[in-house]
């Protein structure tokens, strides 16, 4: 892997990746002046599509779903390592980071990213072709953790408001870690066939047939790259908050709102990365990104909040509003609506996309 890197270290996937990491080490908790921050701006979104790149070089190496996997937890785990830094870092003001990151990462992927790539597969051949019993499946998993992590904090009676009891909350975080866990292994192991991309008539495609896949010293490499520039998506994306703060204020938005961006960023590799695979006719893969995203930042992030609550100061806010609840049915609804017949046009990526749209509009005028 060394002598690939020396091959690489011309190559703007290898430098950019490394640039940014070492610009956030140096601005790191410093007040940057205007052209600073365009250039963490710039190098953010060259992070993004570096992180694209080797996600799909270690998916093409070790194959579906597995790739998929790759993405969505290494993105989850950066992004819990983020929440829990935040909370420790500013607890009056981050009681409800949690849920507001969590919820936002479960439209987002649920609504933005399927949306997106149904939108484009049906685009490409009229309508686009899934396998609907592990995409079921996936959805069901998603709406079990959210109404577990989400919803059932705002009915609860043990405390006041939308929190858990640390019984409760320890259950939650049990039947979380452990529904993914179990996704896991029925994804990856007797029942990986059933998120596998499919052709038209339903078939699995087993292998691409575009490109013969990289070297194991390649996809290690690609492998350490994506999660460097994982760190620099998020770290710079936080990097760039206070400005993102300030714009936010001076629009007169809520400052949840702040949140919304910064998930947007936080999700841009796995959007882009989805998007690349419904524009190659592989519609499952894009669906694994999406649904694999929104399982793992509830089935991580929750017990690990349940762990760092131990020591963090204040209420944990997880219970969501009813305008969430309201938006969180309608997906639910409309994905199960969406996932069964195993195929959908564009009438159905639009749907979803709407629904995203209310999402981002409602966050900034509640």
């Amino acid at each position: 892997m060394a002598a690939f890197l020396r091959s690489r270290m011309t190559d703007w996937t290898f430098v950019v990746p490394v640039l940014a990491v070492l610009v956030l080490i140096v601005t790191w908790g410093r007040s940057l002046p205007g052209p600073v921050i365009v250039v963490v701006a710039l190098l953010l979104g060259g992070a993004v599509l570096a992180a694209v790149h080797h996600a799909e070089v270690v998916a093409h190496r070790v194959g579906e779903p597995y790739g998929s996997l790759v993405l969505a937890v290494a993105v989850t785990v950066i992004e819990v390592a983020l929440i829990v830094t935040l909370m420790i870092s500013g607890p009056e003001k981050t009681q409800s980071l949690a849920r507001d990151t969590v919820f936002a990462a479960v439209m987002i992927t649920c609504n933005g990213i399927l949306g997106l790539s149904l939108l484009l597969g049906a685009l490409r051949r009229r309508v686009a072709v899934f396998n609907p019993e592990g995409t079921g499946g996936a959805l069901a998993t998603v709406i079990t953790l959210a109404a577990l992590s989400l919803v059932l904090p705002t009915f609860t009676t043990a405390r006041p408001g939308p929190e858990f009891s640390p019984a409760q909350l320890t259950f939650a975080a049990v039947a979380s870690l452990a529904l993914y866990g179990l996704f896991v292994l029925v994804q990856t192991g007797r029942h990986r066939d059933y998120f596998l991309p499919v052709d038209s008539r339903g078939q699995v495609i087993e292998t691409e047939e575009h490109a013969k896949p990289p070297s194991n010293s390649a996809a290690l490499a690609s492998l350490v790259l994506l999660l460097v520039a994982l760190v620099a998506v998020v770290g710079d994306a936080k990097t760039v908050s206070p400005t993102i703060e300030a714009g936010v204020a001076a629009a007169n938005l809520p400052h949840a709102f702040v949140g919304v961006i910064i998930a947007l960023l936080v999700l841009l590799p796995e959007t882009l990365a989805a998007a690349r695979a419904a524009r190659r006719d592989r519609v499952q893969i894009s669906l694994n990104l999406a649904l694999g995203s929104a399982m793992a930042s509830i089935g991580l992030t929750i017990p690990v909040i349940a762990i760092a609550s131990i020591w963090l100061e204040g209420p944990l806010l997880l219970g969501l509003g009813g305008t969430q609840l309201v938006l969180l049915a309608l997906t639910a609804v409309t994905g199960v609506l969406t996932v069964v017949p195993g195929r959908a046009n564009v009438l159905q990526g639009g749907v979803h996309l709407v629904l995203l749209a209310a999402f981002v509009f409602l966050a900034a005028s509640p």
